[in-house]
């Protein structure tokens, strides 16, 4: 009986590979930046876990700060082929419901998961108060979802309405503080809260920043 041929298995493309190089080593990088701090990891030991040699990590990234600034771009989107959170479906169904308390609630879904894959990242690099080039990583980071956020308010103010008293610019930074990765590491990690717990609290917290959640249903 003749032997059925076994069909070839494709190899990956030079981009398919490129691409996998370059996760492999963002993966390595993220773990020696939340284990060693962003002035003790060094390119070689990145290389080295990810298996490639160093001059393949300055070819793809060039710098540490450009590798830092990768890490937390892949932790923040969740995946290579993931889009910026304004664009994923969590962040459209946060703009498009209809009550203040889906809306909220979608939020906590997608800013919960920015944080569980981002905190520590953002942890150690708020650390490193003497490395400028960290600094700047954190601060990019902000900027970026200050604007964001900008663009979350205003929508809420139009469509749910804020809080008696609450102003616009307040309520900005109370949501950048509520969702921010330094309270879910504070909570979760230091505390040892439960995401349920947690997501459960952010929920109420935010809420309680609009007029009237549950009653103002719009569309």
């Amino acid at each position: 009986m003749a032997k059925r041929r076994q069909a070839p298995v494709a190899r990956p493309t030079r981009r398919e590979q490129a691409a996998l190089t370059r996760l492999r080593i963002l993966e390595a990088a993220h773990e020696a930046f939340v284990s060693r701090g962003y002035s003790g990891t060094r390119m070689v030991d990145v290389a080295a876990a990810a298996g490639v040699a160093v001059q393949t990590v300055y070819f793809v990234f060039h710098t540490k700060p450009e590798l830092l600034t990768a890490c937390f771009d892949l932790a923040v989107m969740g995946g290579p082929d993931e889009l910026p959170p304004p664009q994923q479906p969590w962040h459209l169904a946060m703009m498009a419901a209809t009550t203040g308390a889906d809306s909220v609630a979608h939020l906590v879904d997608g800013t919960t998961s920015i944080c569980q894959r981002v905190a520590l990242l953002d942890d150690i690099v708020r650390a490193a108060i003497h490395e400028p080039e960290a600094v700047a990583v954190h601060e990019r980071g902000e900027r970026f979802r200050r604007h964001d956020f900008e663009s979350i308010v205003a929508s809420w103010a139009a469509r749910f309405g804020l809080r008696e008293g609450l102003s616009r610019t307040a309520c900005l930074d109370l949501l950048l503080a509520y969702t921010g990765p330094s309270m879910y590491r504070q909570l979760v990690v230091d505390y040892s809260w439960t995401t349920k717990a947690y997501k459960g609290w952010l929920r109420e917290t935010l809420t309680g920043l609009l007029e009237s959640p549950a009653g103002n249903r719009i569309g």
